[in-house]
């Protein structure tokens, strides 16, 4: 089942550019870049380009190169920001915030505060903050291994 994208989808707009982010990487298949209320900085989003509601409505490729690049930033945030692991996670409809396919890929350290399901969310100090930590991931991200 392909799914149309809704009148005005923002992750429709940042994969076109038409939207600012901070992109992390991007493909022919999918963009990732910084969330901008992360759980802890560095928190990425990965979306698939073409609009996918769902989860079920991702082809078998698509969801292969979604979760191929959730592992890339996982070893990207240990590498470039001293992450102990990390919280992967996909909300599908329920608790959706926006109806576009994302993983979540959020940096954990030990004792870091995260408890449960309330999550307190935070803003980058700066724009510059935050593009910062974009190239940082960019730079530390490993190969591909599937295509």
């Amino acid at each position: 089942m392909v799914s149309r994208a809704p009148t005005r989808c923002v992750f429709c707009e940042i994969v076109a550019g038409r939207a600012p982010s901070h992109r992390v990487l991007e493909d022919e298949t999918c963009v990732a870049f910084l969330d901008t209320r992360p759980l802890f900085f560095g928190h990425t989003l990965i979306v698939p380009r073409v609009h996918r509601a769902t989860l079920g409505d991702l082809a078998a490729g698509e969801l292969a190169a979604l979760f191929d690049h959730a592992r890339r930033v996982v070893r990207a945030q240990e590498e470039a920001l001293g992450a102990e692991g990390a919280f992967v996670a996909l909300n599908d409809r329920v608790s959706q915030s926006v109806p576009h396919v994302h993983v979540h890929v959020v940096p954990r350290r030990k004792k870091d505060g995260l408890r449960g399901f309330f999550w307190p969310r935070h803003t980058y100090p700066s724009d510059d903050a935050a593009a910062e930590i974009a190239a940082k991931l960019r730079s530390a991200l490993p190969p591909r291994s599937c295509q």
